[in-house]
């Protein structure tokens, strides 16, 4: 165990959490399900037992340092990494990397989100055993595959190859389908969606840094004699200036050919939508969610309700609608129609100002 390694992606602004999630406190330092514990906090407590604390790295942006320490005060600050500028998941991971390659020469390395919801948390720990324990004696690229419940268009899909058994090499990637593509990918029993987990051993991850993004791979193998020193965050002020902008499915794992798929159902979602939200929440018979505070409903279905702890709503007629109200924000909008999220924030934004974004 003292060999295996996590990054923890969390850099994100949550904008399609919005009012909920804001630019100042994202939706992974926030508590979605009135556990107690942030979606951060929660990532972090998954890996007790398999991973030392020490060998936990949060990867994220600069104006969240303090609130990552504050929620994780098991942390060392130089184990929260700074990114001065927005880079993707490419340029995010290879900092992590070489990081952990000048601290030791052997390291199996696990990557995730922070902001992902699991429900099946024992199931998913045993999994993560089984692939850690494949990357200490195997140089393949390893990812996890969440078998589909339904033909979901947010998500990207993994086809598998041919064989047996839960581990796969990995035939074919696919970014979000249309619905009809979805359905056929489901309906074929060969299609498993990407959940953006990752799993590799230091030397595999280097050498795929190294044929299919040289250029960032040289940039951060430059900052050996800076990392762990003083010297660290100028050098990464000045690399990422440098940096393109990519994500390591499109520069790495859909190029390289050593890549393995592990099959797993441990109650996977991304919460990467309001809807997916939804679908996970508690429902009353006309389908009607409600977090946090609560709501009488009157001749309402299938709406999700997101108050402050202590507040009520009363809703009359309405179908099929989000209803979230955060600070000085209250949202109202049909809930299929949230991919104009963005748009309304940039709206308000501009005519009310930062403080409401």
């Amino acid at each position: 165990m003292e060999n295996n390694y996590c990054i923890i992606m969390a850099g994100g602004v949550g904008s399609r959490f919005w009012p909920y999630s804001r630019t100042a406190r994202p939706k992974q330092f926030l508590d979605f399900l009135g556990t107690g514990r942030s979606l951060l906090q929660m990532t972090f407590d998954r890996f007790a037992g398999i991973v030392p604390t020490e060998n936990i790295y949060i990867v994220s942006n600069q104006a969240y340092r303090d609130l990552i320490l504050e929620q994780l005060p098991e942390l060392r600050p130089e184990q929260v990494l700074l990114e001065p500028l927005r880079r993707n998941t490419a340029p995010c991971i290879a900092y992590a990397v070489y990081k952990i390659k000048a601290r030791t020469d052997k390291a199996n390395i696990l990557v995730v989100p922070s902001d992902h919801l699991i429900t099946k948390e024992e199931t998913y720990r045993n999994v993560l055993r089984e692939c850690f324990a494949f990357i200490a004696n195997n140089d393949e690229l390893l990812t996890l595959g969440m078998k589909p419940t339904r033909p979901e268009t947010g998500y990207g899909y993994i086809q598998i190859g041919e064989g047996g058994g839960l581990l796969r090499k990995v035939k074919t990637f696919t970014e979000k389908p249309n619905l009809e593509m979805a359905k056929l990918f489901v309906d074929s029993g060969e299609f498993f969606w990407n959940s953006g987990m990752f799993l590799w051993n230091l030397d595999t991850i280097v050498k795929a840094f190294e044929t299919h993004l040289p250029e960032i791979a040289a940039t951060f193998a430059a900052g050996a004699d800076y990392y762990n020193t003083p010297a660290e965050e100028h050098f990464i002020a000045e690399a990422y200036a440098t940096c393109q902008n990519i994500s390591i499915d499109y520069g790495v794992m859909e190029k390289a050919t050593n890549v393995y798929v592990m099959m797993a159902d441990f109650g996977w979602s991304d919460l990467g939508t309001w809807g997916s939200l939804y679908e996970i929440s508690d429902k009353d018979p006309d389908g009607n969610a409600t977090l946090h505070g609560r709501s009488l409903n009157y001749n309402c279905h299938d709406n999700l309700v997101v108050l402050p702890s202590g507040k009520i709503a009363v809703l009359q007629d309405l179908d099929n609608y989000l209803v979230a109200e955060e600070g000085n924000v209250l949202l109202v909008c049909k809930k299929d129609e949230e991919h104009k999220l963005r748009q309304y924030v940039t709206d308000v934004e501009m005519q009310f100002g930062k403080e409401f974004v």
